[in-house]
């Protein structure tokens, strides 16, 4: 490497300070503009690697490339040059080295406050994992893949804010040649499977990458170990990520279908781009914030960053937090109104279980506290309809129930619960959560919701509209059935019982959740 003494001047105005940073291409450190003086960070080559041509021309394009950005959320290129040691005084070796110039973030990396306080926060994760998404989705846009998206290389200000750097072998989508196909790049831990297997990578690969920082910041671990690096990239390539709720439990569902879709081997079910991922981690932060009651710091910070409806989720004293003064009685009375609101919202409803687990490739459908109806179209009208909320509320201990029938005998085809899924969904599968197992139930679909009209004697759930997507079966505590295999679109969803468990005059639902 450059043997270099501190307090040596580049390009006339950069006083080296202190050693901050050092890897296998440069060493980082602190600086003083004497010009400006200010605090700056340099990244300079080391010697020996600057005679590589490519490894010369990689340094190079990192400088090219993160010019290019103006971020928040990316460490900013302020200059570039070569150090030309012309002198070589003071052991300092003769010849030309090249620099960059960076903004000097004082503060930690993301990897040394995981190792010292993981698991983090789940709101702090997202609000994390959000800002690292926005600065991606920038470069992304000038159609630059960063490649080596690792929590080492997330700088965290004094305030808590996050900023990517090192996109020292990031590449433009257009370009040819330097680390494109054959060649693995990038930390191994957090390598997406195309990129271990050489191929090419597009912004899906950033995706993987910050998925697999999400699961270490949420429970202190990669996800794989290995005896060598390539070991653990061929775990990338064919092991599924572990379910972060197994290793944490406290996870919601939303933010585990955050990690699971994100770090899906198929690129077809994998989050496309940023924006998409982004949209699902404002909710999941919403929903978690909402959970926790209150957030400080870097969270709140974000929070005041969503759009709606992401934002309508908010805790009240988060989205105005000047009025926070107002009494604890009016605050009571405006938390009340604000989920009213959110009943007639759909979408953006609490109706997913905190122990609903997405398997590979499906997601939870979040749905509106009021999606959720009594059907009885053979029956004198809807049985416990004041309870029919609680199959969505995302709470175990409450149910909805089916009236008392003697000798547990319905005396008509069946009765259930639909949900609306408004405008639509093509759910994949539906698992049903019951504390009386043993009840037989089907599920059934439809566009529009069908009205059994004045009369339904004699007629059956298809002459109202209905179309079966799966075929009267025992329910367990827990049953998740796999429907709709042509991923047809509908917005009702009917759990249709036929029979109630052996030796009962009930049936019980305290849980219903569609997977997309």
């Amino acid at each position: 490497m450059t043997n270099v003494i501190l307090g040596t001047t580049l390009g006339g105005r950069y006083r080296l300070e202190a050693r901050i940073g050092h890897g296998g291409m440069s060493t980082v450190y602190r600086a003083f503009d004497t010009v400006l003086e200010r605090q700056v960070a340099i990244k300079l080559m080391h010697r020996e690697i600057a005679t590589d041509s490519d490894q010369l021309e990689r340094f190079r394009r990192e400088a090219r490339a993160v010019a290019q950005l103006n971020h928040p959320h990316i460490v900013t290129v302020i200059d570039a040059g070569e150090w030309d040691a012309h002198n070589g005084s003071a052991g300092i070796e003769v010849g030309g080295t090249p620099y960059m110039v960076l903004e000097h973030v004082d503060g930690e990396t993301l990897k040394e406050l995981i190792r010292r306080d993981a698991p983090l926060e789940v709101p702090i994760v997202l609000a994390y994992a959000i800002e690292i998404a926005r600065a991606l989705g920038a470069a992304h846009a000038q159609e630059i893949v960063h490649r080596d998206v690792k929590p080492q290389n997330v700088l965290l200000n004094g305030e808590g804010g996050a900023k990517i750097t090192d996109f020292g072998i990031a590449r433009t989508l257009s370009e040819e040649g330097l680390t494109m196909d054959g060649r693995v790049l990038g930390t191994t831990d957090y390598v997406s499977p195309e990129q271990a297997l050489g191929q090419g990578v597009t912004g899906q690969s950033d995706v993987y990458s910050l998925g697999v920082v999400m699961y270490e910041m949420l429970t202190g671990q990669v996800p794989f170990k290995g005896e060598s690096p390539v070991a653990v990239a061929m775990m990338h390539v064919r092991e599924e990520v572990p379910d972060v709720q197994l290793a944490r439990p406290g996870v919601s569902a939303a933010t585990a279908a955050v990690v699971e879709r994100a770090t899906t081997k198929d690129l077809e079910r994998r989050y496309p781009d940023m924006a998409s991922m982004i949209l699902d981690m404002e909710e999941a932060l919403a929903i978690e914030t909402a959970r926790a009651g209150q957030v400080t710091g870097e969270v709140t910070a974000v929070l005041r960053t969503l759009d709606s409806p992401a934002r309508r989720l908010l805790p009240w004293r988060v989205r105005h937090p000047a009025r926070w003064a107002v009494s604890l009685a009016l605050l009571a009375a405006i938390v009340a109104v604000t989920l009213v609101a959110l009943a007639g919202h759909t979408h953006s409803g609490t109706g997913v279980a905190p122990d609903v687990h997405a398997s590979a490739g499906t997601t939870p459908v979040v749905l509106a506290q009021d999606a959720a109806s009594s059907y009885n179209p053979f029956g004198t009208g809807p049985e416990h309809a004041e309870d029919v909320a609680s199959v969505v509320d995302g709470d175990l201990n409450t149910s909805w129930s089916t009236e008392h029938y003697i000798a547990g005998n319905l005396g008509k085809p069946g009765l259930g619960v639909s949900i609306d899924a408004a405008p639509g969904v093509a759910a994949r599968a539906i698992e049903v959560q019951t504390p009386t197992p043993g009840l037989m139930a089907g599920v059934y679909a439809s566009t529009g919701l069908p009205s059994p009209g004045s009369s339904s004697a004699g007629k059956s759930l298809a002459a109202l509209g209905w179309t079966p997507l799966a075929p009267a079966q025992a329910i367990a505590a827990r049953t998740k059935i796999s429907i709709n295999t042509q991923r047809l679109v509908y917005r009702y969803y009917l759990v249709w019982i036929t029979k109630l468990p052996p030796g009962r005059e009930t049936a019980e639902i305290s849980e219903i959740t569609l997977f997309k």
